[in-house]
């Protein structure tokens, strides 16, 4: 197994700042509903939060299309809903990657038709060459390439959250 560095600890820092910002700009004031994709996007969530100047209130949602493998299953598992009424609320959504499009146009849909006042999605990463949904980022933190990406929230089998920066993941030594 070997783990290398694609994006730093000091560039994601710099990208979730600017993000806040645009968010914050975006919203003006409103208060947001910001729903974190459990597990992968804890910690983006968390950081997000902390450069965003408006009122939030925060919830999560568990879905799920990896299980064990480093491929998506193309079936998307929610496991645990939120707790709180979206209606009439803002509501931004955010995913650690998108990639397939699945869950995140799964759990779209499932938000919208709670009678949300708005549904925008913000998602760490985006990796197009596995696309397969039409789905619309409306805020993102970088595009990467078709690599199995572990760190800052994203896993491998459990493991590998905890790293501060995003790496390439391979079985090499």
């Amino acid at each position: 197994m070997a783990i290398k560095e694609y994006l730093s600890e000091e560039k994601i820092k710099q990208r979730v700042e600017e993000l806040g910002a645009e968010i914050s700009k975006d919203y003006a004031g409103e208060e947001v509903v910001v729903v974190g994709v459990l597990n992968g996007s804890f910690i983006f969530m968390a950081d997000l939060v902390r450069q965003m100047d408006l009122p939030v209130k925060m919830e999560f949602l568990g879905a799920s299309s990896y299980g064990e493998g480093t491929t998506s299953s193309g079936n998307v598992k929610i496991h645990l809903d939120l707790r709180k009424d979206i209606s009439n609320h803002h509501v931004l959504l955010v995913e650690d990657i998108v990639d397939t499009g699945n869950t995140i146009k799964a759990l779209q849909a499932l938000l919208s038709n709670r009678n949300a006042k708005s549904v925008k999605v913000c998602s760490f990463l985006f990796k197009p060459a596995r696309l397969e949904q039409d789905v619309k980022i409306d805020y993102l933190a970088f595009e990467i390439e078709d690599h199995f990406v572990i760190g800052y929230g994203l896993d491998y089998a459990g493991r590998y959250r905890e790293l501060p920066y995003v790496g390439i993941w391979s079985e090499d030594k």
